[in-house]
């Protein structure tokens, strides 16, 4: 038997589509099936790996004749497809990989508005970790993960990095892996090492970061393990309606003759790359776009992928039913958002009193105990018929230079008197409180959320289908650690030079003031750069800001001295990790921040222009922002829009400077790529985890009243009752706290339907389906009873047919046991 050892996985045979390589028998079935896919992924992995006759484990002098044939014919093979022709077919190694990091769905603060009263009770739909890995054969390799969740934390980072190293060496670093957040304010918090962080999450919450360290160890081993031979298309266009400028007035504050070369306030341009395995074709797709994650308001209570967590979804579904079995339900073509199942589900009679009669029948038993794994075994996704051994497709909507650009795209407005909110302050009457944006489904939160959503889906649907520009050439990385607390830049003078200094982190008055996003309390507003005498004593009693600080920092005038707050331990950070990813004519920035749509354009630029004067890299260079990576340090805004101390300039913690840091300390990478050379790798950013305090109250127990199961229905459907598409259906069961087990890679809800020939029930849609809504609530903080409510709105594309409302969760006994159980409603008829 030929047996190959591949550098990337030296304690297996080759694999090919999960089949063990024997060659003598491989070829003839490869020649007979006319597959020439696979035979070239075989040529390909010849080429990777070297197949010389050496490596042929067998004596070919013992060998049968038959065996000696094929033998030499796989060598001529070889022999002949070994050329530049093949090994530009498979340029690169190609792996995409995906897991559920869906934290703690109750008790925990959410992470973003920093409002102690959004509270997480629930889910909209499950948070995912995405990722792909570009590999060259016996060269350099990168990884970027994309989060859904508000930011990369330097902790997880840390701590992801430590497992990768333990698990494959140095094969995988943080110089060449990228992990980085989508920004929803909709996700659990609590799992920065920072304290200004964690203060609203009442400290570190030990769940939401390890749901996150396990998850995206276990995407990226996942993407690891299919790495097979592809190719990587790249594609871009504009998407004119999904973002507006939150802070206008400090982009004009921009120099008019930079603003003319644009033609938007906020970046338009969406850049897809596209993942084609050799053999199975299409494997995902990863694009970036600047468009903040807060279509969801700082009133929302239910775990969220916002608007980029739901096109995430909408392409993945619309892909999956692309290469379903069925194909006649209505979906993307029709103006639908695709379901992800709906080839499973038989069309129905019209029998409509029979179907009343039959789903009469099933009532709502009483809960039951169940397995730790029956949410799981009844997902969806696990429910649909794929080829065996086909990567599942992994679509991921990155995040850009988002710091000044919202999804409510249809302007802020005053909520008394519902006129647009002051221009420079974005007040109402001078209030903050009152001026709110309004997304393209206002009033409705959910619909603007879809909408956005789906507008960013389509766009990524048109550059996915017309992709052509194959990516070619290296894959290389940099990656420095720099403390922005203290950078020297020189900036550039006719016929000199200037040097100045970027500062320790601080926070300004208009921080507190919160955007037209989501607004702050008390008398705080945009455009602040005196500050409040009154908060400024409220300030002192915490930290009073040095003479030196406050020079630095001019004119931001200090709310927080954050940077030099040290108990207890450290309150923000000083050292962050910038990057650069290379693949082929595509570069990625990794900035450990929010950068305004200026900011952006110029780190960009610069960097382009420093590569671009290369003929390693050409004119046709494709430069891609990639914010909130691998850790988190707030907002990055231009000079002149930092004098304008809005809530992006306030929240710029370094100094009007640090924008001419950052572009300072990215050109030295960009240098080094050229080059070849390394980089300084800098100071090592702190490891705070044995610091970390958490006050969140842990789950003592739960418990029913007498006579009640966990699991039984508290609120049924009507007897005897009949639902429309568009209908909204609502169950609600005693249940316990979400927090006694996440369900990752599992489900509290499910819509099951019956199929009548078999008399069984299928699972229709769950956690990750949008029209599918999980809300917890208990009567009091501390009360150990608690209910869980399903809210279904049946979507416009539903089969007719008898359907039923199912409910999993786990309860925690006394003495710290904890019991699954599951529940179902009575089965209910959808026309």
């Amino acid at each position: 038997m030929a047996k190959i050892t591949s550098p990337w996985s030296r304690d297996r045979a080759l694999h090919l589509g999960g089949q063990k390589l024997n060659y003598p028998l491989l070829l003839p079935a490869i020649l007979e099936k006319k597959n020439w896919g696979r035979l070239k992924n075989l040529s390909c992995f010849c080429f990777a790996f070297g197949c010389d006759i050496v490596r042929f484990h067998f004596s070919f002098e013992k060998a049968s004749a038959t065996m000696r044939v094929w033998t030499l014919s796989l060598l001529l093979l070889v022999l002949l497809l070994r050329s530049d022709s093949v090994h530009s077919f498979s340029e690169y190694l190609i792996g995409v990989g995906s897991h559920d990091i869906t934290g703690p769905a109750a008790d925990v603060n959410m992470m973003g508005y920093a409002n102690t009263e959004q509270i997480a009770s629930g889910v909209h739909f499950r948070l995912r970790a995405r990722a792909f890995i570009v590999a060259q054969p016996e060269g350099n390799r990168v990884v970027f993960v994309n989060l859904d969740a508000c930011m990369a934390s330097q902790l997880v980072v840390i701590k992801v990095i430590e497992r990768l190293k333990a698990r494959y060496g140095d094969l995988y670093t943080e110089k060449n892996v990228a992990i980085s957040g989508i920004h929803t304010h909709a996700g659990p918090g609590g799992y920065l090492q920072y304290v200004v962080y964690i203060v609203t999450s009442l400290g570190f919450v030990r769940q939401s970061f390890d749901v996150l360290v396990d998850g995206i160890e276990k995407t990226v081993v996942e993407a690891h393990e299919n790495l097979r031979p592809g190719s990587i298309f790249v594609n871009k266009g504009e998407l004119l309606d999904a973002g507006v400028n939150r802070s206008p007035s400090a982009y004009l504050n921009n120099p008019e003759a930079e603003r003319s070369k644009y033609k938007y306030n906020v970046d338009k341009e969406m850049t897809l790359l596209k993942f084609v395995d050799d053999e199975w074709g299409p494997l995902g797709s990863f694009n970036w776009f600047a468009t903040h994650g807060t279509s969801m308001s700082r009133t929302n209570s239910l775990i969220s992928g916002d608007n980029k967590g739901a096109a995430a979804r909408f392409m993945e579904d619309w892909f999956e039913r692309k290469g379903s079995v069925r194909m006649d339900s209505v979906g993307f073509e029709n103006d639908g958002i695709p379901r992800r199942i709906s080839n499973i589900i038989p069309n129905v009679h019209d029998k409509y009193h029979k179907l009343l009669e039959l789903a009469a029948s099933f009532q709502s038993p009483p809960g039951k105990p169940a397995t730790k794994i029956s949410s799981v075994a009844r997902r969806v996704r696990g429910a649909v018929l794929r080829q065996v051994d086909k990567p599942t497709f992994v679509s991921a909507f990155c995040q850009s230079n988002c710091g000044d650009v919202s999804p409510n795209v249809l302007g802020a407005f005053c909520i008394d008197t519902e006129l647009p909110c002051d221009f420079n302050h974005s007040t109402c009457g001078g209030k903050n409180e009152l001026c709110y944006g309004r997304g393209p489904g206002y009033p409705d939160e959910f619909e603007s959320t879809r909408i956005i959503g789906e507008r960013q889906f389509r766009k990524a649907v048109e550059l996915f289908n017309g992709a052509s520009e194959q990516i070619k050439g290296n894959v290389d990385f940099r990656h420095a650690f720099i403390d922005f607390s203290q950078v020297a830049v020189n900036l550039p003078k006719v016929g000199t030079s200037n040097v100045v200094k970027t500062c320790p982190a601080a926070m300004g008055f208009a921080f507190a003031a919160g955007t037209t996003d989501g607004p702050g309390a008390f008398d705080f507003k945009q455009g602040d750069d005196q500050g409040n005498p009154f908060w400024k004593l409220v300030r002192n009693v915490i930290k009073t800001p040095g003479k030196e600080q406050i020079d630095c920092h001019h004119p931001k005038p200090i709310l927080l001295d954050t940077g030099e707050m040290k108990l207890p331990y450290d309150w923000a950070p000083s050292i962050l990790p910038i990057q650069i990813l290379r693949v082929g004519q595509l570069v990625i920035l990794s900035v450990p921040s929010e950068f305004t749509t200026m900011a952006g354009r110029r780190l960009r630029d610069a960097v382009k222009t420093v590569l671009s004067g290369n003929k390693g890299y050409g004119s046709n260079i494709h430069v891609v922002i990639a914010g909130l990576t691998n850790s988190y340090s707030q907002y990055v805004t231009t000079y002149e829009e930092y004098e304008m101390q809005r809530y992006e300039g306030a929240s710029t913690l370094y100094g009007p400077h640090t924008l001419s840091a950052y572009i300072q300390e990215f050109t030295k990478l960009a240098r080094a790529l050229i080059s070849g050379q390394p980089v300084e790798p800098g100071p090592q950013p702190p490891d705070l985890l044995d610091k970390q305090i958490s006050l969140l109250t842990p789950v003592v127990m739960d418990a029913t009243p007498i006579g009640v199961k966990f699991g039984d229905c508290s609120s049924d459907v009507p007897k005897n009752s009949t639902f429309k598409r568009g209908d909204m259906v609502s169950v609600t069961f005693w249940s316990a706290c979400p927090r006694n087990d996440l369900m990752t890679e599992g489900t509290f809800s499910l819509v099951e339907f019956l199929q009548e020939k078999k008399n069984t029930w299928v699972s229709a849609y769950d956690d990750d389906d949008f029209c599918l809504r999980f809300k917890w609530s208990r009567p009091f903080k501390l009360s150990s009873h608690s209910k869980a409510t399903i809210e279904w709105r049946i979507p416009q594309d539903v089969t007719p047919g008898i359907y039923r409302i199912k409910h999993f969760g786990a309860a925690k006994g006394l003495f710290g046991s904890i019991r699954h159980f599951t529940g179902s409603s009575s089965a209910f008829v959808v026309e």
